[in-house]
């Protein structure tokens, strides 16, 4: 949340009209900038499909390669997913899988960058989100249990507010 939402008069909803129903920000008269947005993800496995993971050996093949791809893709179609979002022309969609094998699990980030009128943060989330998905879908058949957590956004640049860094990342 940025200060000035923080401080913004409940009247002053940027995504409700004057009679309270949800529309989506104009964002015409904002001058176009660089804005970039990294978001992280947690993909917990158990010691089976961690294993079938880290020796690529699940039935659907490269599951990072995949969950990778899907993340990119899902960045893409992000306007398409959430409601009142801008499409936007993405410059660039980074989606990096690492196996933590201590913790059993694949930790997922995803940096979203545009040149644009509004933020890039829903894509950089989705990504994470998409390829989270993936990733379980693919290795769904090695092992049930798979948990998908801690999807937050660390860090975004860019725009009005400038940038900001969650304090805990």
């Amino acid at each position: 949340m940025s200060e000035s939402d923080e401080t913004r008069e409940p009247g002053d909803l940027t995504h409700l009209d004057e009679r309270g129903q949800a529309r989506m920000v104009d964002v015409s008269e904002k001058t176009p900038t660089r804005r970039t947005a990294v978001a992280q993800g947690r993909v917990h496995l158990p010691a089976p499909a961690f294993a079938a993971l880290a020796e690529d050996r699940l039935a659907k093949g490269d599951a990072l390669a995949i969950a990778r791809l899907a993340g990119i893709q899902g960045a893409k179609e992000t306007s398409r997913l959430i409601p009142l979002c801008h499409p936007l022309p993405l410059d660039k969609v980074g989606v990096d899988l690492e196996l933590d094998a201590e913790n059993s699990r694949v930790v997922i980030t995803a940096t979203a960058t545009t040149t644009a009128r509004t933020g890039v943060e829903m894509e950089a989330l989705t990504a994470v989100s998409v390829a989270a998905l993936a990733l379980h879908d693919t290795c769904k058949s090695a092992a049930k249990g798979i948990v998908i957590e801690d999807i937050v956004l660390l860090r975004k640049e860019g725009g009005k507010s400038g940038t900001w860094t969650r304090e805990d990342g």
